[in-house]
């Protein structure tokens, strides 16, 4: 994300205010309140924090605990279990160079996510899933594992479990069938076609969709999105990441959530009042606040 790039303008607000479902505040400039602020002056007033490692979850649910517009959710990502046991000798991961751990270390961060999950303002285990964009078959197994306990962190502690996935569609559906999936079940940066999104209507997951289905490219995102039930679809901003079109190369941030907002109306064919009432409600129901 190039930090040096110029924040975009303000949208027009909102009429309907909405929720962020997924957004990074840690990696994002300028201070929690400041992003906050910026949101709700456009409608977006409420966020979901999400927490990738175990300094990130903490970092999560102080945020969450000390304002009302923000929930937590905590999770090791897909591609920090393969770091936490194989190590990172060589910084590939652009998080620096890392000793491995071996599976108790991994033992250990579930531990302590298990630990962050029973607390009432994390709301969510995630994002957890499959990345077999970034992992290769080394990292697969410590990926598995890591997706397999989450799922069960999520179902004991009555909370929504956030999917990542990347390039790994079968194979997240098939643990969801495996384990047994959650109550509340929402694919992140939803990335399927068509066709997966009427699997996961089928199955009840809700459809979180990001800034990347105003891209040029993302043809069968919209695709998606014109078939996913009205009352399983999200929207999030995965900011600083996936600034929506026509912003794309500029850093994201909550506040940007109208252009997504519009962008998804104007495929499903219906007025914008009518999608963030939707989005506001299935949000709510999503995690439990």
């Amino acid at each position: 994300m190039p930090s040096n790039a110029e924040a975009p303008p303000p949208p027009t607000p909102l009429r309907v205010p909405v929720a962020d479902s997924h957004t990074h505040l840690d990696m994002q400039s300028g201070t929690v309140e400041e992003g906050l602020a910026k949101a709700a002056s456009v409608g977006v007033t409420t966020v979901v924090q999400v927490g990738c490692d175990v300094k990130g979850s903490r970092w999560a649910a102080e945020t969450a605990a000390a304002h009302d517009a923000v929930h937590a959710t905590v999770a090791l990502h897909p591609n920090e279990a393969p770091r936490i046991v194989h190590g990172d000798p060589d910084g590939w991961s652009r998080q620096g160079a890392r000793k491995a751990g071996g599976s108790g270390a991994l033992d250990e961060a579930l531990a302590e996510i298990d630990r962050l999950a029973a607390l009432p303002q994390v709301r969510g285990v995630g994002e957890t899933g499959l990345d077999h964009f970034r992992t290769g078959p080394d990292g697969k197994d410590a990926q598995e594992r890591s997706f397999r306990a989450h799922i069960e962190m999520a179902k004991r502690h009555g909370k929504a479990l956030v999917i990542h996935d990347r390039d790994a569609h079968a194979d997240v559906l098939r643990i969801l069938k495996e384990e047994g999936a959650p109550e509340r079940t929402v694919f992140h940066c939803y990335s399927g076609d068509a066709a997966m999104a009427e699997i996961c209507a089928r199955a009840g997951y809700y459809m979180s969709f990001a800034g990347n289905m105003t891209f040029k490219n993302a043809q069968p995102l919209r695709d998606a999105l014109a078939v996913a039930p009205l009352e399983l679809v999200l929207v999030e901003t995965d900011a600083p990441f996936l600034t929506p079109a026509p912003y794309r190369g500029r850093p994201n941030a909550p506040y940007l959530i109208p252009v997504t907002v519009r962008a998804m109306a104007a495929v499903r064919g219906v007025n914008e009042d009518v999608l963030a009432t939707a989005i506001s409600a299935n949000t709510a129901r999503a995690f439990d606040y």
